[in-house]
């Protein structure tokens, strides 16, 4: 004799708007998973774990028909935004860099799951940036060369681009950059 579960049957969608995001550092990020299937649900099961590259996966929550078990380590970090699947993380550090799992299980005529991984990046904010004269007096018609330092104390990706009179400044015989 075969029984035919409906449940084991149906599927389980699970929805992100993109498997890598980019987020900057002392903001808030927000995870967005939406699920859906088509069966009769007795128990929702949500899960979030987090890796780093070369680490074990660590639990920050799940959820159990919306009542909420968060790891006490990270609760005031994490957040289950009901009814969907999306997290919320408050604020974002650069150490919070790396993957992020959601597995959700559902129980009715027998269990479906489904898992994503979304792949969090943090910038860094680039600060004001500071520019250094040398000779410092700035008079430099009987020098023969200025040099202008340009110097950033934070950010990631940070790129310089030398500008005189609105216009882009290019290596040439006037000018060289290091």
């Amino acid at each position: 004799f075969f029984h035919f579960y409906a449940g084991i049957c149906s599927a389980l969608k699970l929805t992100v708007p993109s498997h890598t995001i980019h987020g900057i550092e002392g903001q808030p990020l927000h995870l967005s998973v939406d699920y859906n299937f088509n069966a009769t649900a007795s128990e929702i099961q949500i899960i979030w774990l987090f890796e780093r590259s070369h680490s074990n996966p660590k639990y920050l929550l799940g959820s159990v028909n919306q009542r909420v078990v968060p790891d006490l380590e990270y609760q005031h970090k994490f957040t289950l935004i009901p009814p969907n699947a999306s997290l919320r993380i408050n604020p974002l550090h650069f150490s919070d860099e790396g993957n992020y799992i959601v597995k959700v299980n559902v129980r009715g005529n027998g269990t479906i799951a489904a898992s994503q991984k979304i792949q969090v990046t943090v910038d860094v904010p680039v600060t004001k940036p500071t520019v250094h004269t040398e000779p410092y007096s700035g008079v430099v018609e009987h020098v023969g060369n200025i040099t202008l330092k340009c110097t950033v104390d934070r950010g990631t990706r940070v790129a310089y681009q030398w500008m005189k009179n609105g216009k882009c400044l290019h290596a040439g015989p006037n000018y060289t950059f290091s």
